[in-house]
């Protein structure tokens, strides 16, 4: 209402233009929306501050465990790729063997990023293998199953050529245990280089395959350019001055039927039917007429859905977290200047947690100087019961 009213004014030109004229100095200030869009808005809380490497992925169980990753592929640390919370601490998960720096990358964590649950609340994350500064090495790229009721390794995959290039980020994933004899994990693979893809891969037989690797709808946008802590970037192939790529964000509906993805570089959301996705018949001439572009949502790093499917995205432009109703319309849910690139995003039956990596001050987006700042924050807030009139059936479109 504030706004439509400053427009009105606003057409009004001369008059308001005689009137401000005739005003003392202190007094001839344009009206403007009461914080421009840039003040805090909604609730947080600070769940845990890290003084050490930058987190990633979140995900939290219904009794409360938390999990973090800790990348190596932006700053190769030392500590703990993959860490539980316990009494604020990060202990290395499931294993310090298994999560600290270890020889053989096959057999341990190198590099977590992305992580998720699946219907059983097993723990699945994405290690993109990547150590700052070193080669990708075979057997480093992988999707890792852990069962947190016994802490021990439900699935190990490593992920190989032709599925894995060279220049494979793989970023994110979620699980579908509705299709394949055991599952079947859909893979973002943003690229350090110009090949992104979704990797679809069946978990009873661990075949991997790169789908839709030249479709705008996995591709990062030429010519794109946001506003970063105030700062225009743009997004230039072998010079980069933000955080940039292809498909990154993904979220599986809770029926798992419909996936939903969206490019780090771009501001659009697209979706694909999961029976579609994971027939292995199915190739890019079947799969690329079935995406739905399903409009902007600004610019996100990670996607989330909650109980009620109404789907989360973080926004590194603003600072914020969204909520994306069934019908389409948006819902500021978060704003806070400490929300630098925010990350990894989980939705639990009550909150929704949220990593802010501080990615944009990385010293390779900086000219060479690392403006990070600690702590790291990992922050929730809380879900929002549709009510009645708000509502949507699980199956129906708004």
């Amino acid at each position: 209402m504030k706004r439509r009213h400053f427009l009105r004014a606003a057409s009004a030109a001369p008059a308001s233009l005689a009137v401000s004229a005739a005003l003392p100095a202190a007094q001839a200030q344009a009206a403007g929306n009461e914080d421009n869009g840039t003040g805090p808005y909604g609730e947080l809380d600070i769940v845990a501050r890290f003084d050490g490497p930058g987190p990633s992925g979140i995900v939290v169980l219904p009794d409360g465990r938390t999990f973090v990753g800790f990348p190596r592929h932006a700053v190769d640390h030392k500590g703990a790729t993959l860490g539980e919370l316990v009494d604020g601490k990060v202990v290395p998960y499931p294993s310090p063997e298994m999560s600290l720096p270890g020889a053989v990358p096959a057999k341990c964590l190198v590099s977590v990023h992305g992580m998720t649950t699946d219907r059983q609340g097993r723990l699945w994350v994405i290690d993109d293998g990547k150590r700052a500064g070193h080669p990708l090495q075979p057997g480093a790229a992988k999707i890792v199953c852990i069962d947190p009721t016994t802490n021990r390794i439900a699935h190990n995959i490593l992920l190989k050529t032709p599925a894995l290039l060279p220049d494979s980020h793989m970023n994110d994933l979620r699980v579908s245990l509705s299709h394949g004899v055991q599952g079947t994990v859909f893979v973002t693979d943003s690229s350090f280089g110009t090949k992104p893809a979704l990797v679809i891969v069946d978990v009873a037989t661990q075949q991997a395959r790169r789908v839709l690797t030249t479709h705008p709808a996995i591709l990062p946008e030429a010519g794109f350019m946001a506003i970063v802590e105030g700062e225009p970037r743009r997004y230039l192939p072998g010079h980069p001055q933000l955080v940039s790529g292809g498909v990154d964000g993904i979220a599986l509906t809770k029926d798992e039927k419909n996936l939903y993805f969206s490019p780090l570089t771009s501001r659009r959301l697209y979706s694909l039917p999961v029976d579609l996705l994971a027939d292995p018949t199915s190739d890019d001439t079947v799969l690329a007429p079935a995406i739905r572009d399903e409009g902007e949502k600004g610019v996100a790093d990670g996607l989330a859905l909650d109980d009620y499917d109404r789907l989360y995205t973080t926004n590194y432009e603003h600072d914020c977290i969204l909520r994306r109703d069934q019908d389409g319309s948006f819902t500021m849910m978060l704003r806070d200047p400490r929300a630098l690139s925010p990350d990894g995003i989980f939705a639990t039956a009550d909150h929704v947690y949220c990593t802010f990596g501080q990615w944009n001050r990385l010293a390779s987006f900086n000219g060479g100087k690392d403006r990070r700042v600690t702590p790291y924050l990992l922050v929730r807030f809380p879900i929002e019961q549709p009510q009645p009139y708000d509502a949507v059936p699980k199956g129906q479109k708004a």
